[in-house]
């Protein structure tokens, strides 16, 4: 088992005598949205202080996230979905994910409350890794100051997670999401680490890129991405393989207008890939999402992208010939 699902899982594990948790854990919590190099400092803060323990690691996120929980779709727009953030965690080594739900309940937890139930009875934390503005519970008691009193008084110690700055500024999803929202691919990949992409399976759509020519995979998105707009696009295939692709990430404003999708054309490619899960990787902007009067100016345009994404691929090359 590498994810646990709500508290009530977690304590029926936590009362086993030959579970994981028999020796306790290192936990964090955050959202860790996007799994940046800010986040990866922290999970290596917590593997090593586990492998130090002989305990496993724990990282623990919210689902809804708690901003989403409070403002809904004024929330800001998500860096990755839980899937991909969850193969992620577990990608850099972390041994568990818990994954609690925010709801009315959650929320009405006291800071005392938070502490009492999840980390020391549910998780038997041993070390907490946390950042010293961390807040919590619904009287907004909880803080590091608490955290660390009760860890003396109840065997656990608290500490500070690492920051990281890049060009003289905290590496953050907040900053991310707005080089992204600039269409600043290059330094969104420096935060991050790798090239920003989005992970996710092949669903069907309405079709209409069959019938102007211009077939499309579709992944769905609960929610909109902090991209939107036509871009140049690296796909890797189920096989590992790659394709270029021309994507349209948002609202579809000329067919739909309310649902937030990711829609990406491979050129040069046949084949379906219904049901099974791809990586698309933003390359190059080409250009904003427009709403146009009619399908055929949409037909049109999406010629006009097509052409400009070849252009560019043909002085830049191919993912595959930069590795």
């Amino acid at each position: 088992m590498r994810l646990i699902r709500g508290l009530t899982n977690l304590k029926l594990l936590s009362r086993q005598e030959d579970s994981f948790l028999s020796r306790g854990c290192v936990a964090t919590v955050g959202n860790f949205d996007g799994v940046h190099l800010g986040h990866q400092t922290i999970l290596d803060q917590v593997k090593d202080k586990a492998a130090e323990l002989g305990v496993p690691s724990v990282v623990m996120v919210f689902e809804p996230q708690p901003r989403e929980f409070f403002q809904g779709d004024e929330a800001p727009p998500r860096l990755t979905g839980f899937r991909q953030k969850f193969e992620a965690i577990l990608s850099h080594g972390v041994d568990y994910v818990l994954c609690l739900k925010f709801d009315e309940n959650f929320r009405s937890y006291s800071g005392m409350g938070f502490i009492e139930d999840v980390l020391i009875d549910g998780l038997k934390v041993r070390h907490l890794v946390v950042g010293d503005d961390f807040r919590f519970g619904c009287d907004r008691a909880g803080d590091f100051r608490l955290l660390r009193q009760v860890g003396e008084e109840r065997g656990f110690s608290v500490e500070n997670t690492l920051t990281v700055t890049i060009d003289g500024d905290r590496v953050s999803s907040t900053r991310i999401r707005h080089a992204l929202q600039n269409n600043e691919l290059e330094l969104a990949g420096r935060l991050l680490g790798h090239p920003y992409t989005i992970r996710g399976r092949v669903v069907y759509g309405r079709q209409l890129g069959r019938t102007i020519g211009a077939p499309t995979v579709n992944i769905r998105l609960d929610r909109l991405a902090p991209l939107r707009g036509v871009y140049v696009v690296d796909v890797e295939l189920p096989d590992g393989s790659h394709r270029n692709g021309v994507a349209n990430i948002g609202l579809r404003p000329t067919v739909d207008g309310r649902h937030p999708s990711l829609e990406v054309h491979l050129l040069d490619f046949a084949g379906t890939l219904y049901g099974q899960r791809i990586a698309v990787t933003f390359r190059h902007p080409l250009r904003d999402e427009i709403k146009f009067d009619s399908i055929d100016k949409l037909k049109d345009q999406i010629a006009r992208d097509f052409d400009d994404a070849r252009a560019w691929i043909a002085d830049h090359g191919t993912v595959a010939n930069q590795h």
